[in-house]
């Protein structure tokens, strides 16, 4: 069984009418090749390089020759592994009229793919392909998407086992072949990065300490800062930035991390079922995080759009969505009845905001005051559509 992704789909066609050159990107097996595929049938003619099969790989060995006589849909797949292929696109992407449209995939963010932004600029757009969301796979799927995250494999496994062995298979290939294919000035060791993604583990939902992290690593600040970059720029976590409102209180200024796919978190702490989640003390920081994730996923934040906030006497909130002079506000409680709180009480006020949200485990939407509504993750994605 094949989930379709009926939305991406269609932004990603009505792009290929836009720009020469469409880069689909997100972490590997999240999809983006099974996501060509099917646009590539329904396009008609099209053209697949897998770059990471040798035979493929050979035949652009020579790419000018053999792309600039190409018509349709071309797709290059795991583009990162031949980044001098950027130059060549630019100029097919400037051919007029042109007979091709580009659809590249990778697995590293533009920030690790400069030739990209660089060579390309005003030719290419990037689609950010996430793991499954819970608008596409439903509501009755929610626990199951929560307990095992969104990466296809993993969240149709047959069983409980089987799903956290492929989870267990994919930190190994990214740890070993993924990040050394990425080629980057300074590699991180395989070893220390797979130390800190199993301590960020420990650490997700709150705020980052870069000291004491390069401490438990042996590494100083900069290349703990280097290696999260790496996690960050390949789709594995996130650094929500925090918000500073002009106020008397003092307000903190640190990132906090979380992992963007709650499978891959729960792999991390050891957490084999449903059962296990429920049971572990990170339960709360772990729902949290999958319902941030899903409220960024679906609004298609910026990150210029997106933070938390929280200040140094304990104020809080979890996500605030920022789009010009609106603020709204997002706190996620891992229970079924949740009350307003004075942190919550102390957010709308001092960030003045236009509603909050309290995103609960629960089945039913009711009001908790003045501009403050609590209701569940499904319908809190249509708050922020």
């Amino acid at each position: 069984m094949w989930i379709k992704r009926p939305a991406l789909q269609s932004r990603v066609r009505g792009l290929l009418r836009t720009y020469p050159v469409v880069a689909l990107l997100g972490a590997r097996q999240v999809g983006k090749t099974s996501l060509a595929r099917r646009l590539a049938r329904q396009l008609g003619r099209a053209h697949h390089f897998d770059l990471e099969n040798p035979d493929e790989a050979a035949r652009l060995q020579e790419p000018m020759p053999t792309l600039s006589r190409l018509k349709g849909l071309i797709v290059l797949d795991e583009v990162q592994r031949h980044p001098g292929l950027f130059e060549v696109l630019r100029v097919l992407a400037d051919r007029r009229p042109s007979p091709a449209r580009f659809l590249v995939l990778g697995s590293a963010a533009p920030a690790l793919l400069k030739q990209s932004s660089e060579s390309l600029a005003g030719r290419i757009a990037f689609v950010e392909v996430p793991p499954l969301q819970l608008r596409e796979v439903g509501a009755a799927r929610q626990e199951a998407l929560w307990e095992r995250g969104g990466f296809p494999l993993s969240l149709l496994a047959r069983t409980p086992a089987a799903s956290f062995e492929w989870r267990q298979n994919f930190r190994q290939t990214f740890l070993e072949r993924d990040v050394p294919n990425l080629e980057l000035p300074s590699t991180p060791p395989a070893a220390a990065l797979g130390r800190l993604w199993a301590m960020l583990a420990h650490v997700h939902g709150e705020l980052l300490n870069w000291s004491e992290l390069g401490r438990s690593l042996g590494v100083s600040d900069a290349t703990v800062r280097r290696y999260v970059d790496v996690l960050e720029g390949t789709y594995l976590v996130r650094q929500l930035k925090p918000w500073h409102e002009n106020i008397s209180k003092r307000q903190v200024k640190a990132p906090k991390l979380y992992f963007r796919d709650s499978g891959l978190l729960h792999l991390q702490l050891g957490l084999r079922t449903l059962e296990d989640v429920l049971a572990h003390p990170r339960l709360g920081a772990s729902w949290e995080g999958f319902a941030i994730e899903q409220l960024i996923n679906q609004a298609k934040l910026a990150p210029d759009e997106m933070f938390f906030w929280r200040t140094q006497h304990g104020a809080e909130l979890d996500l605030l969505v920022v789009r010009g002079a609106r603020k709204i506000g997002f706190e996620i409680k891992r229970t079924t009845s949740p009350s307003i709180t004075p942190s919550m009480r102390s957010a709308i006020d001092d960030l003045k905001l236009e509603h909050l949200f309290v995103v609960h485990a629960g089945e039913h939407e009711f009001s908790l005051g003045k501009a403050v509504t609590a209701l569940p993750l499904g319908k809190a994605l249509r708050q922020i559509d």
